[in-house]
């Protein structure tokens, strides 16, 4: 269950890089790793914070802003340490303490982000997750060793490293060199950092084969979650009815207490059904009276926030709308794209269909329309 930050805390990751490292293709942070972009799942660790600032390269600016538009997101320069003096900035005023983390980092685990809040609750100015190293250490020159250096007391750094944020938006102004992460520059700066528990898992994506090891980790530890929804509605007078957020022309309108959209209510159910989180009704009373003809992407758009504050995303949903009339095949890719735009997701993990009930029971009697929907969540 990703972690609730405190409040003044906030989250900076950096994915500005080009990471040629990691082979030919597009940039690593945007490569697929078990269905999921590598930078998606960096920054779903983060989720429980209020306040997150993604830093990017120039040229992914309009793509992250499409894919991520629930943060903050900025532009990075030529240098690590510039990319996070730029997230620094944009978050003067905002936020007491930060943590920073690298977008190539996406199996960090809850464990190693509180370790690193409850160092900084405990008074610490800065504090870092690091492994022992335990391997012996070899100095090698024209592929042979020419000597060995002690392990003692030496760590493996890794991020998010968490600083009281007016300390290390001081140490980017006095050293603006470029650094290999900000422990170094809070260092140089006269700031000392508590070490906080690392993980093995908390790898860095650098080379092409980090990627299966990345998916290895991954495969051993899937929370997969599926939930189905139905609902019904009669018709009614009207003269158009809302299925799948579009609107219809009809010789009837559907009854509820909302728009009485019937396809967005089988989804929101299937959604909340895999978080075990009941129905629409528990979230939206129908009594009360404020949602009385609301637009159910409302309902929609809080199942699918609330699964991905938990740090779930959608595999894919499947919509069937059952009835006569009206006709849906004409308007199913509309109202994918619909469904897709309100869920935040790739219009192809949505799916919407129709079947009549060959004029049997109350939809074959065109009496009113029956929807049923299965969502699937995945989480790593």
């Amino acid at each position: 269950m990703t972690i609730k930050a405190p409040p003044g805390y906030a989250a900076i990751v950096t994915a500005a890089g080009r990471g040629v490292r990691a082979g030919a293709g597009e940039p690593k942070q945007w490569r697929g790793l078990a269905g999921r972009s590598v930078l998606a799942r960096s920054l779903a660790a983060f989720a429980g914070f209020d306040r997150v600032v993604l830093v990017v390269h120039p040229d992914d600016l309009g793509r992250a802003q499409a894919d991520f538009a629930g943060f903050t997101i900025v532009t990075g320069g030529e240098t690590r340490a510039a990319s996070v003096s730029a997230g620094l900035r944009a978050l003067e005023g905002q936020a007491t303490h930060v943590l920073i983390h690298d977008g190539a980092r996406p199996l960090v685990s809850d464990a190693v982000i509180q370790g690193v809040i409850d160092a900084l609750l405990s008074g610490a100015l800065a504090a870092a997750p690091a492994l022992p190293v335990s391997d012996a250490l070899w100095k090698g020159m024209d592929g042979a060793v020419v000597s060995s250096t002690p392990r003692d007391g030496l760590f493996r750094a890794q991020t998010p490293q968490g600083f009281a944020l007016d300390h290390i938006s001081k140490a980017h102004r006095l050293h603006p060199d470029n650094a290999a992460d900000d422990v170094e520059l809070a260092l140089k700066a006269g700031i000392p950092v508590a070490i906080t528990s690392g993980s093995e898992d908390n790898l860095k994506i650098t080379f092409p084969a980090d990627f299966a090891r990345a998916e290895r980790i991954l495969g051993g530890a899937m929370d997969i979650r599926l939930g189905n929804g139905y609902d019904v509605h009669a018709f009614g007078p009207g003269d158009h009815v809302w299925l799948c957020g579009v609107q219809i022309a009809h010789d009837a309108g559907l009854v509820g207490h909302s728009d009485a959209d019937v396809g967005m209510h089988a989804l929101t159910d299937a959604i909340y059904g895999a978080l075990a989180e009941g129905d629409i009704g528990r979230h939206f009373p129908p009594g009360d009276p404020q949602w009385k003809g609301a637009d159910s992407t409302i309902f929609l758009r809080h199942a699918a926030d609330l699964a991905r504050g938990r740090g779930f995303a959608l595999g894919n949903a499947d919509v069937t709308l059952i009835c006569e009339a009206p006709k849906i095949g004409p308007h199913a890719a509309a109202m994918q794209a619909r469904l897709a735009e309100v869920m935040r997701v790739d219009p192809d993990r949505i799916s919407v269909k129709a079947t009549t009930s060959e004029r049997l029971g109350f939809t074959g009697r065109r009496e009113g329309i029956a929807a049923i929907a299965t969502a699937a969540l995945m989480k790593a």
